[in-house]
């Protein structure tokens, strides 16, 4: 979801709760009473107050679609543009423009394509994701995490921790889906929609983003599969494929095949599953195959694997002289099984993946060098700035380590671009850089607590 989403508005102050009660929160009420409940009439709550709120949701900041508006030049005039973009959607006369296609390196060194929307239809989407929402969070799985209201990354990555440490879970399936978001199926997903949607006018308006097509140097392309990856609706829409084809058949898998205990845990299309069993994790994961086939997705065959993972991994490996367990990456950390240095104890250590971190760091090198002429302050503010930023994810416990060597280079990083300023430059000795170092660049220290512990404070079930 997009950051600095509002909370749902509020209704006029009455003497009645009931009639205070949003029209979002009569969505959500009525749609987990009755699980089997298609929703009619939903259009009307696309307001104008409701385009509104979206506007003013998203990124200012955000790169401009085809039509080359950004958020402060659609700014000007904002109520004339809301009026006439909520008569058009409301009329049908609404017609979304294709996405811009451009792509961003991957850690791999390929490239992933991202689709940027026209500001109007980014507006559209919010809104329409907002109800869409209010239906479909009182379905989504508990284990399911990516792009909802309440959880994160970190969330997810507790879940995971806690689910190998304190459950039977002895074989982990690291599993990867092929290029998920340009083969999702428009058609099966039109299905899965309009399993709680009844109206006929906001199926037609999701319709018509997904045949919006994009733009690549100017020229259109149709799109008959996959959802554009930057699209506001898109996380929305993923997750609710995703919930059908996976999250339903998982759960009913464990509870009817497994004998041993099973976990998942998934962040969008980014999943881990752990079981008691290998025999179980290697037929659930056959049967896998199979099921994605049915609804075009494909498991990648060379970034899933099932490895020995968990409290008893390390004494298998050993006594069968297999050196030690596999790791596996999940939502940027590498998941090491390790012994805890006070009393021996299996636990999951968590180490921020190296080649990413490489790839930050090479990234703040160049930045430096480039910015090496602004005034000394200026330098320390913005790399304060990306220095927290990155704290604020990775300062997990058993990682002070690793950022502890991060803000180390990037410490030396920021001395070579100071030197290189000028001949004078080399002149610059240590024990001034570390008054800068000390004033500007933030200390590696632990700002995440141990997962149990947020993990009883967020769900205290």
């Amino acid at each position: 979801m997009t950051k600095e989403n509002p909370e749902e508005p509020t209704a006029t102050r009455t003497q009645s709760r009931g009639q205070a009660m949003g029209g979002l929160d009569r969505i959500r009420k009525a749609a987990g009473e009755d699980k089997g409940l298609r929703l009619n009439n939903l259009m009307h709550h696309i307001t104008l107050d409701a385009l509104r709120q979206s506007y003013l949701a998203l990124k200012r900041k955000a790169a401009a679609g085809v039509d080359d508006v950004t958020w402060h030049r659609y700014g000007e005039g904002l109520e004339a543009k809301l009026a006439d973009l909520h008569e058009r959607v409301q009329s049908g006369r609404y017609r979304p423009k294709p996405s811009k296609r451009i792509y961003i390196p991957k850690g791999d060194g390929r490239e992933r394509p991202i689709g940027i929307a026209a500001l109007e239809d980014k507006i559209a989407q919010h809104a329409v994701g907002q109800v869409l929402g209010s239906i479909w969070e009182e379905d989504f799985a508990n284990f399911s995490y990516g792009f909802r209201p309440g959880r994160s990354q970190h969330n997810a990555l507790d879940a995971l921790w806690v689910g190998i440490t304190q459950r039977k879970v002895h074989w982990v399936l690291d599993a990867d889906i092929r290029s998920f978001f340009d083969t999702l199926d428009h058609g099966w997903l039109m299905k899965f929609v309009a399993h709680r949607v009844a109206d006929s006018r906001m199926l037609r308006l999701i319709g018509k983003w997904l045949r919006a097509g994009v733009s690549e140097d100017g020229e259109w392309s149709r799109t008959s599969v996959g959802v554009p990856q930057g699209a506001v609706i898109s996380p929305l829409l993923a997750n609710i494929y995703l919930h059908y084809v996976l999250d339903l058949w998982v759960k009913q898998w464990r509870d009817r095949q497994a004998r041993g205990e099973v976990i998942i845990v998934r962040y969008a299309d980014d999943f881990v599953m752990g079981f008691q069993h290998r025999h179980e994790a290697e037929g659930f994961l056959r049967e896998m195959r199979g099921r994605f086939a049915k609804f075009g997705l494909e498991v990648h065959p060379e970034k899933t694997r099932l490895i020995e993972f968990g409290r008893f991994a390390i004494e298998n490996r050993e006594n069968r002289k297999e050196g030690k367990p596999e790791t596996f990456n999940f939502l940027g950390f590498t998941h090491i099984c390790a012994r805890r240095r006070s009393d021996g104890r299996f636990t999951v250590w968590r180490k921020t993946i190296a080649k990413r971190m490489r790839a930050k760091l090479r990234e703040i090198k160049e930045d430096l060098m480039r910015r090496r002429h602004e005034p000394v302050p200026e330098m320390g503010r913005w790399l304060r700035s990306v220095v927290q930023g990155y704290f604020n994810y990775h300062a997990v416990p058993d990682n002070i380590r690793e950022m502890t060597i991060f803000r180390d280079l990037v410490s030396r990083f920021w001395l070579r671009a100071l030197r290189r300023r000028s001949q004078k430059g080399k002149y610059l000795n240590w024990g001034r850089m570390q008054r800068l170092i000390k004033t500007w660049i933030p200390p590696a220290k632990l700002l995440h607590p141990y997962p149990n512990q947020r993990l009883r404070v967020s769900y205290p079930r």
